[in-house]
């Protein structure tokens, strides 16, 4: 597929995919989330890639919302719609992605951009990047996973606080809070989220895709992480990849998983 608002790359295992809308700020509208829809489920079904990565065009932003030019006359069943097909066509894809993705925040990540780092698995931020919920001063409420997503990494308080003052916060806060995982200067940023996917690249991407279920389990109303933790345990006990692992690990060597 010819994409107009992405760009994409691959080396050594990990696909880079950077929204390339700069004279918009990378804003989400229609046409960029149905590609991103499109490239994900082509690069989980790529056996070469091992992580993505997705960042921002530029040096100014990650995602700077959405496109609010493209819904400003909804009705509320338009709305609803638009959050209903929007949490599923990307943002829960991405939480459930069964290949690790990295969100590279690389400036502002606001509104839709901050939801879609948070259904990221985790989060590197450059040092200028800010990050914030700003939907409650146009009247309406993040709509894309946003109220809960928040809540689950800075806890309760904080989301509503957030979300209530629609305000920004920079990036020392944001690695207070637990919103990101590191913070590190611009220029460092790819480098940086390339070296920890080298290190995930090591590792089954069987176990990977199976460890992303059980925490994801752990987060879903009506279903027992637990469990799920179990059962995965026991599923990788037939796979090919635990048969190297261990093999590898007893012969005092390093494991090249097959990745099945």
């Amino acid at each position: 597929m010819n994409y107009e608002n992405i760009l994409i790359s691959i080396e050594n295992g990990i696909a880079i995919i950077t929204i390339n809308r700069p004279k918009k700020l990378n804003a989400l509208n229609k046409a960029t989330i149905e590609e991103l829809h499109v490239a994900l489920k082509t690069l989980e079904g790529d056996a070469e890639v091992k992580v993505i990565i997705i960042t921002g065009s530029g040096e100014k932003a990650f995602v700077a919302g959405a496109d609010i030019s493209e819904f400003a006359h909804f009705s509320e069943a338009e709305g609803g719609r638009l959050a209903a097909k929007g949490q599923e066509l990307l943002f829960d894809l991405v939480e459930n992605l069964g290949t690790p993705v990295i969100a590279a925040i690389n400036g502002f990540a606001l509104g839709g951009g901050l939801e879609l780092a948070m259904a990221c698995h985790f989060r590197v931020a450059s040092d200028n990047a800010r990050m914030g919920l700003p939907e409650t001063s146009l009247g309406v409420i993040p709509g894309y996973g946003g109220t809960q997503r928040l809540a689950q990494l800075v806890g309760k308080g904080r989301a509503m606080e957030m979300i209530m003052t629609a305000g920004m916060i920079g990036t020392e806060k944001a690695f207070a809070f637990g919103l990101i995982n590191h913070m590190v200067a611009q220029e460092e940023l790819l480098p940086f989220c390339k070296k920890i996917a080298t290190k995930i690249t090591n590792n089954s991407p069987v176990a990977i895709a199976k460890a992303i279920q059980a925490v994801n389990a752990g987060f879903k109303e009506g279903i027992d992480g637990y469990k799920t933790e179990i059962k995965a345990f026991g599923e990788c006990f037939g796979t090919e990849d635990f048969k190297e692992g261990t093999s590898a690990f007893l012969e005092k060597r390093k494991a090249s998983f097959p990745g099945k």
